[in-house]
């Protein structure tokens, strides 16, 4: 009979712990305010503008979420590489640093539907650009490189993959200079320590505009991928209210408008099946 209620009292724990956990958005309800991580160095998605001011594509959804919901949204500024960790030790909310879906990723966390898509370019100093040539660029025409990206985003992935494609084909594989924000990884490009960014087009654009005739896009390399925030595994309606609350945003033409204003281009998000196979 002792074992039977030491069984019993194990078992209500667990159930207790992970309907609180499952709660998460009760209790964002309850205390009148959304915690949310956020890496704000990634413009046009999230960023500090010159007021101190977290902005962009990203925020402005979430801001639109919060606002929806009738809470105070309250960010805290965590390094991208500690953003799912953080997370997932329920250290905020929620998270509010763009994410692209991977089937990797969502082996860890729930995924809302996506809010936008990303494809990788090459950023080179302006005096390297006539060393590449064409829209798409091959793992081959990187080889031997420098490539200056974001630790733990999906771009330093994509460059550990180019490498595997190279060093089968018995090709120098790039150079991979790690560092944690977007403004460190343009630093490491004009003062030669790479030689090249890798990043989201979107997010290279206004690195071209800020500093014309000193670098420059000189093509796209990678497949694309869908966007999106992620929630705990346990977060079920959290997630499904911040999902519905994008699609509602599709649907009445404000995701639209802040697609033309921070990215330039509009397309529509998916409801389902966004999530890549392995």
């Amino acid at each position: 009979m002792k074992k039977i209620a030491l069984l019993i009292a194990a078992l209500v724990t667990v159930g207790a712990a992970a309907t609180a956990q499952a709660d998460t958005l009760s209790d964002i309800k309850s205390s009148g305010k959304i915690t949310v991580g956020i890496d704000p160095t990634f413009p046009p998605y999230e960023f500090t503008n010159d007021k101190g001011e977290i902005t962009g594509y990203s925020v402005a959804i979430m801001q639109s979420f919060a606002k929806d919901l009738g809470v105070k949204l309250e960010f805290q500024k965590t390094a991208f590489s500690g953003i799912l960790p953080g997370l997932i030790s329920g250290s905020f909310n929620a998270e509010g640093s763009s994410l692209n879906v991977t089937a990797e990723r969502a082996k860890k966390v729930l995924f809302t539907v996506p809010y936008s898509k990303t494809v990788n370019g090459v950023l080179v100093r302006e005096s390297d650009v006539k060393k590449f040539s064409g829209k798409n660029l091959s793992p081959e025409q990187l080889s031997g490189l420098s490539g200056a990206v974001k630790s733990a985003s999906v771009p330093e992935q994509l460059l550990k993959g180019f490498n595997e494609t190279l060093t089968k084909e018995g090709k120098k594989p790039i150079t991979i200079i790690s560092v944690d924000t977007l403004d460190q990884t343009v630093s490491t490009l004009m003062t030669r320590r790479a030689d090249f960014v890798f990043d989201d087009i979107s997010v290279l654009a206004p690195i071209v505009k800020k500093y014309p005739n000193k670098v420059a896009q000189v093509g796209e390399a990678g497949p694309s991928q869908w966007m999106a925030w992620a929630t705990r595994k346990d977060d079920t309606s959290l997630n499904k209210a911040i999902s519905d609350h994008i699609l509602m945003m599709q649907k009445d033409g404000e995701l639209t408008a802040l697609q033309k204003q921070y990215l330039g281009t509009t397309f529509t998000v998916p409801a389902s099946d966004f999530i890549p196979q392995e």
